[in-house]
């Protein structure tokens, strides 16, 4: 089946824009450097601290998978390889489930418990992490990357980054009680700071929503027809 060139050139074009969003927003929240004026950052923080985030792990995860798919895009437009291996797909549908769960869990929780709003949380680095890079990632994959390789059951696969991240967050948390409770700075998404219990729902309920996502890109990403 030969791929659709119109659309292969676009998908070229976009993940080049997300490997390099990714490079310029971890440069930029690595240094602290400021360049966005107004509400203050908030999910900032410098040097390797940055990488406890899952904002940053999931965009560092697109940005890899994007330069990866290009690799094979490029190959597929100069003629060396006729087909694009369903391993690049499935990378691309992981990637893509991990920073649209980063977009629902900005706009959807983090939006209307932090000081600030929404805004806070798209200046800076977060602009390209939270809102450009989540966008463009969805955007390729359900418009211009049409597949029939990607059967549903590999939506499993998009839940790893979230059940990797979340085996990661709770040992952070258990491992850093005070009478019970734990720190605001241990637990930056504000997770638990009403009960420790609370991780009890919020870590399945995550799994659950970023498995959704995986079934919902899944699906969209499906071609509509045959070539």
């Amino acid at each position: 089946m030969k791929e659709n060139y119109n659309q292969l050139k676009v998908s070229l074009v976009i993940n080049y824009m997300i490997v390099i969003f990714t490079i310029i927003a971890t440069v930029i929240m690595f240094t602290g450097f400021i360049f966005m004026n107004g509400k203050e950052p908030v999910l900032e923080i410098t040097n390797f601290g940055i990488f406890r985030l899952f904002t940053v792990d999931s965009n560092i995860l697109m940005g890899i998978a994007a330069y990866l798919f290009l690799r094979e895009e490029k190959k597929l437009l100069s003629g060396k390889i006729t087909d694009i291996p369903v391993k690049y797909y499935i990378l691309k549908l992981v990637g893509t489930t991990s920073v649209a769960l980063t977009f629902v869990v900005v706009f959807a929780y983090l939006s209307r418990i932090v000081d600030g709003g929404v805004m806070s949380l798209l200046t800076n680095s977060n602009l390209f992490f939270h809102l450009i890079i989540p966008l463009l990632s969805i955007l390729t994959f359900i418009v211009f990357e049409r597949t029939n390789k990607i059967k549903i059951k590999y939506a499993f696969l998009g839940m790893i980054p979230t059940v990797l991240y979340g085996i990661y967050y709770v040992i952070n948390l258990f491992t850093h009680l005070e009478n019970g409770k734990v720190l605001p700075k241990y637990d930056w998404y504000w997770f638990v700071q009403s009960g420790l219990n609370n991780i009890y729902i919020i870590g399945p309920g995550l799994i659950i929503i970023s498995l959704l996502i995986a079934i919902i890109l899944a699906r969209l990403n499906r071609q509509r027809h045959k070539n």
